[in-house]
């Protein structure tokens, strides 16, 4: 299924959004905070990721996703970089049979031609076995960026319609990362920094913000419902004006 594009029609807007989508940021300085080395922020990030999961599909929203390394995240110390994939393979490892008999579908999206053979078959694999749930999608973002979203998608749609003169945004959503997912209505970032950082680029045009200085282990399902409860006080307009929302009520 392709979900129509926020620049092109106005979709419908829920009390609760159908689609969350968060930069899970501030593990590091958790740790650094309280003397532990960053290695521990980042094992109780992973926990926190557990608990939203759950706070997500008890809320009834269809589409979480998760920032959990960016393209630019190569850039960091060789360690952490490496302890990074062995958290991946290890939540890998202990959660797809949970999420599966929680009825939700696991997706992983970025560049993965770069991690090793090992954690690409986990990553195929999990998302196999979960294919079919219902309930709620979580995606995982990982070597992830938004240009390169853009770019890959672009390459595709050139190779699949050669020589087209103009092509539209009809032509190019089914190559995006997330096209079997709406545009999110709700994006989180935890930290205290507020910028998007190269996620979701094209996704996010019309997508609500909301900024935390809360460091991502320590967020949970009450700070969860800070930022819907935040979203909620929004007149999204789409374009329109007020006096045009008003006269549909």
């Amino acid at each position: 299924m392709i979900f129509s594009s926020s620049t092109k029609s106005v979709p419908e807007v829920a009390k609760v959004p159908r689609h969350v989508a968060i930069i899970m940021d501030g593990n590091g300085r958790w740790a650094t905070k309280r003397f532990m080395p960053r290695v521990a922020g980042h094992v109780k990030g992973v926990e926190a990721v557990r608990g939203i999961v759950e706070a997500c599909a008890e809320r009834g929203i269809e589409y979480l996703t998760l920032f959990a390394f960016s393209s630019e995240n190569w850039r960091r110390p060789e360690e952490e970089v490496s302890l990074l994939m062995r958290l991946f393979v290890t939540a890998l490892e202990r959660e797809v049979a949970k999420m599966h008999a929680n009825n939700i579908r696991l997706k992983v999206v970025g560049d993965l031609t770069r991690f090793d053979a090992k954690l690409q078959e986990m990553i195929a694999a999990g998302e196999r076995k979960t294919a079919n749930n219902t309930k709620l999608t979580v995606t995982i973002c990982a070597n992830y960026g938004g240009r390169w979203d853009i770019m890959q998608a672009v390459d595709k749609m050139v190779a699949a319609h050669p020589g087209v003169a103009n092509y539209s945004e009809e032509q190019l959503a089914p190559y995006l990362a997330l096209s079997y997912a709406p545009e999110p209505d709700l994006f989180i970032r935890t930290g205290g920094e507020q910028r998007i950082s190269n996620f979701l680029l094209w996704q996010l045009a019309y997508t609500e913000f909301f900024f935390c200085d809360t460091f991502w282990p320590d967020f949970d399902g009450a700070q969860l419902d800070a930022a819907i409860n935040s979203y909620q006080q929004r007149e999204r307009r789409f374009g329109r004006t007020g006096a045009q929302l008003k006269s549909e009520e």
